[in-house]
């Protein structure tokens, strides 16, 4: 009798297990494939010879800036064939570095990959930034057209950003019109028309600029990753942690985000033909997932540069203090669609809900005289439970449509706005809603 108790437990249990597994889909509907499943660490040892750069000359000098030493190891690993460049234990300083097809990066614990805080110590070149192709800086670590890439290990990339952070503040009070762009910074990492990347493990913090920025990359997948930048005693100026602009097949899991600006935000280009330019494009099938975030700007935010965002899903998530949980962009001189996207399974606390308003930060037409249409529709938020300022900062406008959105079992305590203004969509479907007590 025991044994039939236990194949019929069994069996439920499988049964449970093969529907919780069948309802595993994206917001339109599609499965999640077995790739996103997934999560083993790539073992560097598997990847060809290790170049621990201390026995190629490179000393273990913070002061030193060895750009050329390191970058010399990459070009030697490269016309070998490939391999892992170690970072061991100790500080090392460089600005600029370029890896090569076949060649990864491994931090042992304890090592730290320190930026220069100098601008003067990095190129200008051609390279992608703020949702257009152009000349800037590069990042402190850069990887073009190298499948298969990865960075790993329990160590440090430090961008050293307080000299540039408060050059970027001093000259805010001089031009509060200056852009982001303006006081010239380097982002920490950028990865560029690759495809089955992982960055696993390691810490990123104090970037200058952003954090992490990956451009046409398919097959990326982000884990157990640290992304940090403080906002006192000097707020760290747009460090995004993550930065998704033209990318496919994402998966962002057990990382922990606390950053001066958006945590992840979705990017892929600017201006009212900027759906026309094949440098830009949407960003698809991106499973966020099991993260922690401290302070942010945005836990997930589409925008500001961005034109088509479809299949995204945010979930199992824990929020200590982001200013929103979800904030749309609507930004009135570029044509955008965000559609199917998902936040579900949250808890924590949060400045805002949900953010939904036209960005006009550096608005420009560029010769039109038609602002673009732009939409979102199918949005799902549900099974969230957060202590939050306000709950509904949705501004309705003419310059965008809101379509078919679902807000379902939710339990908000909120100090503002606490109710859903259900005119604002063009369908809404509220089912078993409580703010501050009261059932919507």
């Amino acid at each position: 009798m025991r044994k039939f108790k236990f194949l019929s437990l069994s069996l439920t249990l499988l049964l449970l297990s093969s529907n919780l597994f069948a309802a595993d889909l994206f917001p339109d509907g599609t499965p999640i494939s077995d790739w996103f499943r997934d999560t083993k660490i790539v073992d560097y040892k598997t990847l060809g010879e290790q170049y621990v750069i201390t026995d190629h000359g490179v000393k273990n000098d913070s002061n030193i800036l060895q750009t050329k030493q390191i970058q010399a190891v990459i070009d030697r690993a490269a016309e070998s064939g490939g391999g892992v460049i170690i970072i061991p234990k100790g500080t090392f300083l460089s600005s600029s570095l370029f890896f090569k097809p076949k060649t990864h990066l491994y931090l042992e614990a304890g090592a730290v990959l320190k930026g220069s805080d100098d601008i003067s110590d990095f190129p200008i070149m051609e390279t992608r930034i703020e949702g257009e192709t152009c000349p800037y800086f590069p990042a402190l670590i850069n990887a073009d057209k190298v499948d298969g890439f990865t960075i790993s290990g329990n160590g440090t990339v430090n961008g050293n950003g307080l000299r540039y952070w408060k050059a970027f503040w001093l000259r805010r009070a001089w031009n509060p019109k200056c852009t982001n762009k303006d006081e010239m910074r380097p982002r920490l990492l950028f990865v560029s028309n690759s495809n089955d990347v992982q960055i696993s493990g390691i810490t990123f913090k104090d970037s200058p600029f952003w954090q992490t920025h990956f451009y046409k990359c398919n097959n990326l997948k982000l884990l157990g990753l640290t992304i940090i930048s403080p906002k006192e005693p000097v707020k760290s100026p747009s460090t995004d942690a993550i930065d998704l602009d033209v990318c496919t097949n994402v998966l962002v899991k057990n990382c922990f985000m606390q950053v001066n600006d958006d945590a992840i935000a979705l990017k892929g280009g600017k201006g009212p033909v900027s759906d026309k330019d094949p440098n830009n494009g949407g960003n698809y099938n991106i499973l966020i997932e099991d993260n922690t975030y401290g302070f942010c700007h945005s836990a997930l935010t589409c925008g500001s540069e961005s034109i088509h965002n479809r299949n995204i899903l945010f979930r199992r998530s824990e929020l200590n203090g982001a200013q929103i949980v979800l904030h749309l962009k609507m930004r009135p001189d570029t044509p955008q669609n965000y559609e199917y996207i998902t936040v579900e399974d949250i808890s924590g606390t949060a400045g805002k809900f949900i953010s939904i308003r036209p960005w006009t930060q550096f608005f420009d037409l560029k010769g039109e005289k038609t602002p673009p249409p732009s939409r979102s529709s199918n949005i799902v938020m549900r099974n969230i439970e957060v202590e939050c300022t306000t709950f509904f900062d949705v501004t309705n406008s003419d310059k965008y449509k809101l379509s078919n959105f679902t807000f379902e079992n939710l339990k908000i305590k909120t100090q503002n706005r606490p109710k859903i203004e259900k005119e604002y969509f063009d369908g809404v479907v509220v089912k078993n809603v409580v703010v501050n007590g009261v059932s919507l």
